[in-house]
């Protein structure tokens, strides 16, 4: 880091976090997800695309063991600083890499992420990190299918998959989604957000798709209700 680079701290619920370059400062959407996360000492604990490490922090000081993965190199090293910094270092592995890919073969209590999941027109897709934060595919659910598709392999029984959803996508579309692996449904909270600023940019592609009718259908919504979802694993 460059002497005149500065450093930009992030305080949340007692915890002092580092934003890196390269990593995104939590926004509305996360801290919605980490007021509706729930754990219970010595669960097994996976946060898929941690950024900062947010989630796996809160985990990880309520007694958790914790794996972390994301696909940004800078965000896993990110996160794991600020799990050292925390001083819950000892309970929070971070591996890079895509979804479930890092974390083979085991199982978890809970798994939780606040997946990318802006609709991306075809043809507008960016691979900058800012662009890939939103970025959910051309009907939102591309890194969500994937989360879903893959949790009942890596859920112990009764275990819990939790992840955030925009309105437009429709709660129940994703109960159907979880039905269809095996996973029993519900909504743990929800929160009227202003509505995304880069949402703007596609607002017609992303009324295209909104099957539940939640986005008027003329002018510019000023909010979009986010939900907290959760999926259980029967015993």
């Amino acid at each position: 880091m460059a002497p005149d680079d500065g450093l930009f701290l992030y305080l949340y619920r007692g915890l002092l976090l580092k934003v890196a370059d390269g990593v995104q400062v939590p926004k509305a959407g996360s801290l919605l997800f980490a007021r509706h996360l729930e754990f219970h000492p010595g669960e097994r604990v996976l946060e898929l695309g941690t950024g900062l490490g947010l989630g796996a922090v809160l985990a990880a000081r309520a007694g958790c063991q914790v794996v972390a993965t994301d696909v940004v190199s800078e965000a896993v090293a990110c996160a794991r600083e600020n799990a050292l910094l925390n001083g819950v270092g000892d309970r929070v592995e971070v591996r890079v890499g895509d979804c479930y890919e890092p974390v083979r073969g085991m199982s978890f209590d809970l798994i939780c992420t606040n997946p990318p999941q802006m609709p991306t027109p075809p043809g507008r897709e960016r691979d900058d990190p800012a662009a890939a934060a939103d970025n959910g595919g051309v009907d939102g659910w591309e890194i969500l299918d994937k989360v879903i598709q893959g949790a009942p392999a890596h859920l112990a029984p009764g275990g819990r998959l939790v992840f955030t959803l925009f309105a437009f996508l429709g709660c129940k579309s994703a109960f159907a989604r979880l039905e269809a692996v095996g996973l029993k449904p519900s909504v743990l909270g929800s929160e009227v957000q202003p509505f995304p600023r880069i949402g703007y940019e596609r607002l017609d592609h992303i009324r295209s798709l909104d099957t539940e009718g939640v986005i008027p259908p003329s002018g510019f919504p000023r909010s979009i209700e986010r939900f907290v979802i959760q999926g259980v694993r029967p015993r």
